[in-house]
């Protein structure tokens, strides 16, 4: 199996110089969740691009094995980023493959655990700080601006090229583009590169729908939220570094940036899970909360069974354990007894 920089190199920039480094990510599967259409009264085909399958969980490893591919042909010894957790899982998975040192500025107490170990595992160098995301990422620009440290954070271009490569796959899945793209948006990286990877890759273009936590939305509200809230860590971003770009994507797709309530957010997370089989983290499930919220204000009247949407999960439900946890009922306990674990399953 070929990692995406291989699969697509002749639409990224890279040489013969560059060092590869590459975990096999991409390729990950489109799937159809007709469950969900029916449930919902979707009047279109809905597919959902679950990115979890890539090599660290998420769809940063897109972006990151281009940013550490380019870090390494520098030769670069650290590269640092700031984090909600996916991206500092992925700099240090990527950085360990490179031999590179990896720095991770997190804001104290909102990462999930599942992302942190994957850092630390990998041997990053993590300090918390007592802030949010956006603190964390000015100091590690001010870091790079005084130090020899690469940023592989999203405003990295390299890890934008790498990440439009997910919309490469879906039109070659398809064989086409779809009508629409539906995309979580924190940071706002992810949904400016699809639309370069559609613009690039495809002459017709999905109207592309971007969908924010509701109390984590300076681009809908159109400010900064100073301290912006949410039970999807991975889009609790009150100061997104693609803020401008993420607009360019909504006009020029003639498309919308919406947000969606985190009861939304669980409630789609929840339908993935039990109608489909497919775990994904809280924040990837605002894509398909804001596909229900939108076909409920009637915004998908004229779509047909021709009408296909697909929707970005951009990572695994593992990454955090803790919200399946508290979203669910907990199990029975029973003594070892054969009748009473009967009732207690409804037998």
């Amino acid at each position: 199996m070929k990692g995406l920089i291989e699969r697509y190199r002749k639409y990224l920039p890279v040489t013969p110089a560059t060092p590869v480094i590459s975990l096999q990510e991409g390729s990950t599967p489109l799937i159809r969740v007709p469950r969900i259409e029916k449930e919902f009264d979707f009047p279109f085909q809905l597919y959902v691009k679950y990115e979890g399958l890539n090599p660290t969980g998420s769809f940063k490893d897109r972006g990151m094995t281009m940013a550490m591919s380019k870090a390494a042909e520098k030769g670069c010894e650290y590269v640092i980023c700031a984090s909600t957790g996916n991206t500092s899982a992925s700099a240090a998975a990527y950085g360990a493959r490179a031999k590179i040192k990896v720095l991770v500025v997190i804001p104290e107490g909102a990462i999930a655990l599942g992302k942190l170990s994957q850092a630390m595992i990998h041997g990053a160098k993590i300090v918390a700080v007592r802030g949010n995301f956006d603190d964390s990422l000015k100091i590690v620009r001010e870091i790079c601006e005084k130090y020899p440290v690469e940023l592989v954070n999203s405003i990295n271009p390299f890890r934008i090229e790498g990440q439009k490569t997910a919309a490469f796959e879906i039109v070659d899945d398809l064989g086409r583009a779809p009508d629409y793209h539906a995309i979580p948006v924190g940071n706002a990286g992810n949904i400016t590169a699809y639309w370069k990877g559609y613009k690039e890759y495809s002459a017709v273009r999905p109207v592309m729908m971007g969908f924010q936590a509701a109390k984590s939305a300076p681009i809908v509200d159109g400010h900064i939220i100073k301290d912006p809230q949410t039970v999807a860590t991975a889009i609790k971003i009150g100061n997104p570094a693609s803020w401008k770009k993420a607009e360019e994507a909504r006009d020029e797709s003639l498309g919308v940036i919406d947000k969606v309530t985190d009861d939304e957010i669980i409630f789609a997370y929840k339908a993935l899970a039990g109608l489909e089989g497919v775990f994904c983290e809280p924040a990837s499930a605002a894509s398909v909360a804001g596909l229900i919220k939108y076909n409920k204000k009637g915004y998908f009247k004229n779509a047909s069974e021709r009408t296909i949407i697909t929707a970005t999960l951009t990572g695994h439900g593992l990454k955090d354990p803790d919200t399946a946890i508290k979203s669910c009922e907990h199990p029975a306990l029973a003594p070892p007894d054969l009748e009473e674990v009967c009732k207690l399953l409804g037998l």
